[in-house]
């Protein structure tokens, strides 16, 4: 196992600079996952991480030793491509053993290491199948396998689910995540699901633009927001993100949200120096759709629980939840209430807003206000 460091790390294709000062670090036996949409540079990362692009400058570190410049094969790292990159006239035994027998490892050796690895991952009854006679969810077992008899510092995984069907994929987090428990191994992995990467991850770096827009735990990446891009694209509904106004309230600050048909709710908002400076003007109140409840369904351990009376225009129930759509701040927000709560649609309902859960942002920078 090693620790990884990417110390302002740029790369750049012609012109065009992809990844710009990254600066990352993972620790021992950590899972960091690289999240963004389509074009962010995650999957430039990983392979700058590999090898397999030269930087343009800055630092990649594997445990104490500078990799910069090295030979993919020289960095003690093992990777899992979303292609699985198998052999096709190879059985899965040959698939696995390939690499040792590259490397000259002896054949007991290698019989030992196919059966461990076979083990964990529960693929001996098939060692003798080529890979077209295996499923999808079995072809990412064996690249898997083959990246495991490397006993690599580092695990390298480019969005090894997406071609799997959603049920197949939520299996194969499960396994990788008991995987990691397992062995204990760094793992950098790539995604453009925000919900793969909340669930697999020890540490979240979201990219968005070839620049890095936070790095932390799944907990503060979901729960503290740096900035909208963030609260906005992790999370499934994503955050609710409302234009209101801040005033002063008595002692305090409160934010006005228009509503339905020239409605208003008003909220109360944090008292910092920071959120002072936006008094009588905008900011954007955000806030997670499980916060935004049906009474009954609200937080009771929560201190800071405001009801107010909101209009549902549309209700889409979801098994163990039913979603609510009410307008606020010129856009249609979802509340997320119990599966059996009573809404009646086209009229006011009381709304419970769980304030202990509220974010705020700065409208122009799009920062988060502290």
């Amino acid at each position: 196992m090693a620790s990884l460091t990417t110390k302002n790390l740029t790369k750049s294709f012609g012109t065009v600079e992809v990844l710009k000062g990254i600066d990352l670090e993972i620790d021992d036996g950590g899972f960091l996952v690289l999240v963004g949409p389509s074009g962010c540079g995650k999957s430039t990362l990983l392979n700058c991480i590999a090898g397999l692009e030269k930087t343009t400058s800055g630092e990649i570190r594997i445990g104490e030793r500078n990799v910069e410049g090295l030979h993919p094969s020289q960095r003690d790292i093992a990777m899992v491509f979303q292609s699985y990159a198998l052999y096709p006239n190879m059985t899965v035994r040959g698939n696995i053993s390939f690499g040792m027998e590259i490397r000259g490892i002896d054949k007991a050796e290698q019989e030992r290491a196919i059966a461990e690895v076979a083990e964990i991952l529960q693929i001996g009854d098939l060692l003798d199948r080529k890979p077209m006679q295996l499923s999808g969810g079995q072809r990412q077992r064996v690249a898997m396998g083959r990246a495991l008899v490397r006993h690599p510092q580092v695990f390298l995984f480019d969005e090894p689910l997406s071609n799997l069907d959603a049920k197949l994929r939520v299996d194969m987090r499960t396994e990788i995540k008991r995987l990691h428990h397992r062995l204990g191994t760094t793992i950098v992995y790539v995604t453009h699901d925000q919900i793969e990467a909340l669930t697999l991850a020890s540490k979240i770096a979201v990219l968005e633009a070839g620049y890095l827009q936070q790095a932390g735990t799944p907990d503060e990446v979901y729960n503290d927001p740096a900035n909208m891009f963030v609260a906005d694209f992790m999370g499934s509904p994503s955050m609710n993100l409302i234009e209101s106004t801040l005033v002063e309230a008595g002692t305090g600050l409160a934010i006005v949200i228009s509503g339905h048909g020239g409605s208003e709710i008003t909220l109360p908002a944090p008292d910092t120096p920071e959120m002072r400076k936006h008094v009588g003007g905008p900011v954007v109140f955000g806030i997670r759709p499980e916060a935004m409840t049906d009474p009954d369904g609200a937080d009771r351990t929560s201190p800071r629980i405001e009801t107010r009376d909101c209009f549902i225009e549309v209700s889409q129930p979801a098994g163990s939840d039913t979603f609510a759509l009410t307008p606020l701040g010129g856009k249609e927000c979802i509340a997320r209430f119990r599966a059996d709560a009573r809404i009646e649609l086209g009229a006011f309902a009381p709304v419970s807003f769980n304030m202990t859960k509220a974010v705020f942002f700065d409208p122009i920078t799009t920062d988060r206000i502290r």
